[in-house]
């Protein structure tokens, strides 16, 4: 019987962006299952509740082998519980390796068994944040480019525009 390789994707998805969507919607072509980890961050000051940025993680992938679950606390409790031997780390810059290659390290150190694979979006999602997102919609921008309808129909809602 083979084991189920099972994969996840964390992140505060403040909001889930088109990078996101491609680094994910990748993932399930080499995983089992991909669980999208919506952190509920106490670091960082969120546009979105942790339920709100769930609803909208859910309301993006339809794929039965990719599931979206929120959770607190430490990132490696939760993929252990999860049963999962991956995680997913997005790599958009140069300047993202850094600190993404001292994360992976600690986590391995936290779970010895757990590997990270590291993904690069697509081309025309390279330079596209959240936080980018978030600051061009607050700003009156059009962010249609780099969210989903759905996604961007929350922002102006959040926003109130």
């Amino acid at each position: 019987m083979s084991k189920n390789r099972i994969a996840v994707y964390p992140g505060t998805f403040d909001p889930i962006t088109l990078g996101h969507e491609d680094i994910v919607r990748r993932a399930a072509d080499l995983f089992d299952e991909v669980i999208v980890a919506v952190a509920g961050s106490t670091n960082k000051h969120t546009l979105f509740s942790l339920d709100e940025r769930v609803a909208l993680a859910h309301g993006v992938f339809k794929a039965s082998n990719i599931k979206v679950v929120g959770f607190s606390g430490l990132l490696m409790q939760f993929v252990q519980d999860q049963g999962a031997q991956m995680v997913i780390r997005g790599l958009r810059a140069a300047s993202d390796f850094e600190y993404e290659f001292q994360l992976a390290g600690m986590n391995r150190k936290l779970y010895p068994k757990l590997e990270t694979i590291f993904l690069t979006p697509a081309e025309q999602y390279m330079f596209v944040s959240s936080t980018l997102v978030r600051e061009v919609a607050a700003l009156g921008g059009n962010v249609h480019q780099f969210v989903s309808a759905t996604v961007e129909a929350a922002i102006l809602s959040k926003l109130g525009k």
